[in-house]
């Protein structure tokens, strides 16, 4: 990512943030829609799952000027993923409903260099979580 995705992707989410209760909702109502079966890794009540979503990205996207100092955390949650039955295959889908409700969200501010950081930094981070819950070989594919 280059400096300026960094400060896009800070700048859009800063906008995000005071919706935060209502992005979460609008993210998983997507996630739910798009894949059904994901489902069922989640518990029935949301509203905790939705508050630690939004938590992880703010910790995320303030750290991505220091990328070093959020990558063991991101270590941590993707092999805590595996445990929940996240796959590989996963990460493209839950990224998708990121972008979509970013989107959703930022409406006009939704520009395409808005949504190309988007896209890096998600990346990024997708392919070192994969990787450290999977090994290597799973990151390729």
């Amino acid at each position: 990512m280059t400096p300026d995705q960094v400060k896009l992707v800070q700048e859009s989410f800063a906008k995000v943030a005071p919706i935060s209760e209502q992005a979460a909702v609008i993210f998983y109502d997507r996630l739910f829609e798009v894949a059904p079966a994901v489902k069922a890794m989640f518990p029935a009540d949301m509203s905790e799952q939705r508050r630690k979503l939004m938590a992880t990205l703010a910790v995320v996207v303030n750290g991505l000027s220091n990328l070093p100092s959020i990558l063991p955390a991101a270590s941590a949650l993707a092999k805590r993923h595996v445990d929940y039955g996240a796959r590989p295959e996963h990460y493209p889908v839950v990224g998708g409903a990121l972008l979509w409700t970013l989107e959703t969200g930022l409406g006009d501010a939704w520009t395409p260099d808005v949504a190309a950081a988007w896209t890096a930094a998600y990346g990024t981070l997708s392919g070192y979580m994969i990787s450290e819950a999977y090994g290597g070989a799973q990151a390729a594919e």
